[in-house]
């Protein structure tokens, strides 16, 4: 089993459509994505409405990379950050575009609800802002 994580806690996964691997056919609706993936190569076709990126290790950030460059080439459907996340990472994930993470049941026990909850006003801790502020 697996747990979501988005801005208001721990919540049920109510994508239930399954996923295509990389480089799967034009109609899939979404997509699994290895960690180093090229995001330039990805097809972002208009069926597309969820893609989930892995992350195999918490010291892996290529997913954080993969995300950003998603969206800043135009995609705006869902996208799912999967694997070894940690709370302390879940405002990177989201300033990077990531909408929601999956952890497994092990990880949320090790790191439960309130501890990512802590973190869910990633927009109000931003560095950047507090120096231009």
């Amino acid at each position: 089993m697996s747990v979501i994580i988005n801005d208001t806690g721990f919540v049920s996964d109510d994508w239930t459509q399954g996923y295509c691997a990389e480089g799967a056919a034009n109609d899939c609706v979404a997509l699994d994505l290895p960690s180093d993936t090229n995001p330039e190569e990805v097809a972002l076709t208009p069926a597309l409405r969820m893609i989930r990126v892995d992350f195999p290790s918490s010291a892996d950030g290529r997913g954080f990379t993969i995300a950003r460059a998603l969206r800043l080439r135009g995609y705006t459907g869902r996208l799912r950050a999967r694997g070894h996340v940690l709370s302390d990472q879940y405002a990177m994930a989201r300033r990077s575009g990531f909408d929601e993470v999956e952890i497994d049941d092990a990880l949320a026990a090790r790191q439960p609800e309130d501890q990512w909850q802590f973190r869910a006003d990633w927009q109000a801790h931003d560095y950047q802002d507090r120096l231009r502020g």
